[in-house]
């Protein structure tokens, strides 16, 4: 069984509400967060696979095609190995937001999934985000947790930003 890290993908990876995007609905609208793409790399070198784990609700509200969520994500995918990181793969909740699914934050499905897949050891694996769902996402897996921002948080550990979190996430990961 292998250890893994799971990021949350909007606000921990790239910009939403900013002063250039408000919501991720094409490729050209994705712009990865100071430092992410080298945090990423960080985490892959240090021997880790690395999940993204998202809700995108916009695809059950009918915002945004499924085809064009992968295109954003092979996008993603595609800037963060131009800086040495690697990407296991991207699950997504495509889900309304009430929908009532097993998948959406903060359950727990799509990590539940990603780990019995891929031979992941949830109980030494660490779940990073920015809002409470994904720290409770992280913790009904049974992962340590993260949390991005300068909110009060339930997670173990807490951070400004990915980048400033790496050293945290390789200390949780043992």
């Amino acid at each position: 069984m292998k250890k893994a890290v799971f990021l949350d993908r909007d606000g921990v990876l790239n910009e939403v509400l900013s002063h250039r995007v408000k919501f991720v609905n094409s490729p050209e609208d994705l712009y990865l967060l100071d430092g992410a793409a080298e945090a990423v790399a960080d985490l892959s070198k240090a021997g880790y696979e690395i999940f993204v784990v998202t809700n995108q609700g916009g695809v059950g509200l009918g915002f945004l095609k499924e085809k064009r969520l992968q295109e954003i994500h092979d996008h993603m995918v595609e800037l963060i190995k131009e800086h040495g990181g690697h990407i296991k793969e991207v699950a997504y909740c495509p889900h309304k937001p009430k929908a009532g699914c097993e998948c959406r934050k903060p359950n727990a499905g799509m990590l539940l999934d990603l780990a019995s897949r891929h031979d992941i050891e949830l109980t030494g694996s660490v779940m990073v985000g920015d809002h409470e769902r994904d720290i409770e996402a992280g913790k009904k897996a049974g992962c340590k947790t993260v949390f991005i921002g300068t909110d009060e948080t339930s997670a173990d550990k807490k951070a400004p930003t990915l980048q400033a979190a790496v050293p945290l996430i390789l200390e949780l990961l043992g």
